[in-house]
């Protein structure tokens, strides 16, 4: 990874922390104005998007670090580590938002909703700064291939739903008058922070747990390595996720009778094309010799 994409990589995460920040305050405030349980679902979400806004940045800055004589696969795992940690605290709070907003519900007693105008401004300027971040994020993911920004870009996209959803409590709550509506967003938001909670901690316990690469990589390395000159066959792909990496490792067949400089240049060629099709790739091929005089089988 070369120095630029790691400054554009820890930008993404500066700005990410920083928007967090913001919004933890902003919501906070709106919500001792308007007393809305929504407010206080959307503070919470953005409270959690704060730690793992932290833990993303950590991560981002501990991965870039080389590979050392301890960690000679390099530092990757760490993503892994404190995304299952966020998962955790993801799914604890939606629990608590979801009993407190069910028992509302079920009580028949809303509480009334205050101070609509100044809560609909707030997530109005909640809404503008989620929206400036994702851009960013998606920028930055483009040029460097960093599935973390990737990832925290969708976790803020996904934020918007909720968002929007208070925007519409409070709007219903300032018109009508129908202050359930609070809680039932504050229900949806709760059940939304749940299904992400899971599906973020599923994705970092495959990654810990060795889980192969995705089927569309795992096809693309197929193809690659399939037709690449002087490949007669491959066998033994393994793949592999840690973080923000893939490691690849692979067999490849080759005339016998071929040059050790050949072989290696055919090896290289491919270990090269690989990594630059799968962005922060490592790629280990061995070389196994077929043909007359080789005595091996063809295996691929």
């Amino acid at each position: 990874m070369t120095d630029r994409f790691t400054a554009l990589n820890l930008s993404a995460g500066i700005a990410s922390v920083t928007v967090a920040v913001l919004l933890v305050a902003l919501k906070l405030w709106a919500l001792v104005a308007t007393g809305a349980l929504s407010i206080a679902a959307s503070m919470t979400d953005n409270a959690l998007d704060l730690m793992v806004s932290i833990g993303a940045l950590a991560a981002i800055a501990y991965a870039a670090r080389p590979a050392d004589d301890d960690h000679t696969f390099g530092h990757t795992s760490a993503e892994d580590l404190a995304t299952l940690l966020q998962a955790a605290l993801v799914l604890t709070s939606a629990g608590m938002i979801g009993v407190l907003a069910g028992k509302r519900l079920l009580s028949g007693q809303p509480s009334e909703i205050a101070a609509q105008s100044e809560g609909v401004a707030v997530m109005l300027v909640s809404v503008l700064l989620t929206g400036g971040l994702i851009v960013w994020q998606r920028y930055v993911a483009r040029c460097t291939g960093n599935r973390v920004v990737a990832a925290d870009s969708l976790h803020y996209l996904s934020d918007l739903l909720p968002t929007l959803g208070v925007l519409l409590a409070l709007t219903t709550s300032s018109v009508w008058g129908f202050d359930q509506i609070d809680s039932v967003v504050a229900l949806a938001a709760a059940l939304w922070m749940a299904f992400s909670g899971l599906r973020i901690g599923r994705g970092a316990w495959d990654a810990l747990m060795d889980h192969a690469a995705a089927p569309e990589v795992i096809a693309r390395i197929d193809g690659i390595a399939g037709n690449w000159p002087g490949v007669l066959a491959f066998h033994d792909l393994k793949t592999r996720t840690a973080g923000s990496r893939t490691f690849v490792s692979l067999h490849l067949e080759l005339d016998g009778a071929m040059t050790l400089n050949a072989a290696h240049a055919i090896a290289d060629g491919l270990e090269h094309r690989l990594e630059d099709e799968i962005p922060d790739a490592e790629v280990i091929i061995h070389l196994d010799p077929v043909g007359p005089g080789s005595g091996r089988e063809p295996r691929g």
